[in-house]
């Protein structure tokens, strides 16, 4: 069984004071909080998956994307119908920054949504591994 494509994206603005991060209240599959993510479609490449999952996940658009050399893979705890060729997700980490506005979250898979700072965003990410890129990313983005 092979692991389905996928980016992470961590998504943020810039304020006067500080950077906020964009975390999604997840439904569809388990619940609990992440970043925008989704599988990389045979026809598109990664930064096109990057820009289409952020439209459909929050209906922002893109300013600014920066890949990061972060990869990563899990496996699925269980079994989901629409995804029954693979075991789990490998994934590619990127950040965007966005134009913060209304989130128009995908009331399928999501069903609610908070701009946090680091410290917040740390606390209510649920899985370690995006904990991990979040950390990365705001590392990076301290720097620039």
């Amino acid at each position: 069984m092979k692991y389905r494509k996928a980016v992470f994206v961590i998504a943020y603005v810039r304020n006067k004071k500080e950077v906020e991060y964009l975390v999604l209240k997840r439904k569809l599959h388990w619940v609990g909080w992440e970043f925008p993510k989704g599988g990389v479609e045979f026809f598109e490449t990664k930064r096109q998956a990057v820009k289409r999952e952020i439209k459909e996940e929050t209906g922002l658009s893109v300013l600014k994307i920066k890949r990061f050399c972060v990869k990563g893979k899990y496996r699925y705890d269980k079994e989901y119908p629409e995804r029954k060729r693979y075991v789990g997700q490998s994934y590619v980490l990127y950040a965007v920054e966005v134009r913060k506005k209304k989130v128009k979250i995908d009331k399928l898979e999501h069903s609610d949504y908070k701009w946090l700072d680091f410290r917040q965003a740390m606390k209510k990410i649920t899985w370690p591994n995006q904990r991990k890129c979040l950390k990365i990313v705001n590392g990076w983005i301290e720097k620039v």
